[in-house]
């Protein structure tokens, strides 16, 4: 069965489109574009995807060592397309123990980024970028940079403009997020729709932390 939409900045139900408005309202930060919920990582998942994303579909390329894709989500519908697509991986840890990450490409204002990171949104926030940035990654030909933001213990975050959407990339724990010094360029998913190289990307099992992180809220929570 597939899942209710939900609000991409908190989780929240969402009410649809109907007589008055044209946009699903939540009830704590009004009109917004719907999270679909979370998809399994294969093959017939990224193949659904693909057609409807209006934003890159960003994996790290080469990945780490070890490090396979664990799931999906976007935020939209049939009318908008994909505003936002988000890119879960999985592999080890630097220090030990299983890493897990999120790649998400959005449109200003959709809010999933900083949800995921932690933040209260829906955007990194004035001032993320008057420093030197933290790390830069390439993407067919041209660098991009990324300020680290301080998003507490759990876990590190990484973001900047690409593409003229926020590029966000999450590490959980914060220890996964040192492999951010191996990630020096960026693949668009979307070249395999557009008959880009062909690339079969590894897949894992679902990513715990991107299930958490994008799971439903219900009153009781």
């Amino acid at each position: 069965m597939k899942p209710e939409p939900t609000c991409p900045r908190c989780g929240r139900a969402v009410q649809p489109p109907g007589l008055w408005t044209s946009a699903w309202q939540c009830d704590a930060h009004g009109p917004v574009a719907p999270l679909q919920g979370v998809r399994a990582p294969n093959t017939a998942a990224l193949d659904a995807l693909l057609p409807q994303a209006n934003v890159p579909v960003w994996i790290p390329w080469p990945l780490p060592t070890g490090w396979v894709v664990t799931g999906f989500a976007e935020v939209g519908d049939e009318r908008s397309g994909a505003l936002a697509v988000a890119v879960a991986l999985s592999g080890p840890n630097p220090l030990g123990g299983v890493g897990e990450a999120v790649m998400i490409a959005e449109d200003p204002g959709i809010g999933i980024g900083a949800r995921v990171a932690g933040l209260e949104g829906p955007d990194p926030g004035d001032g993320f970028d008057s420093g030197p940035p933290d790390a830069k990654v390439r993407f067919d030909g041209h660098e991009m940079a990324l300020w680290n933001l301080d998003v507490g213990k759990d876990r590190a975050a990484y973001t900047g403009e690409a593409l003229a959407h926020w590029l966000w990339l999450v590490f959980a724990s914060a220890d996964t997020g040192m492999l951010m010094c191996e990630i020096n360029s960026l693949r668009d998913l979307r070249d395999l729709r557009d008959g880009g190289v062909a690339l079969e990307p590894p897949f894992g099992a679902l990513s715990p932390f991107f299930s958490r992180a994008l799971a439903p809220v219900t009153e009781a929570d």
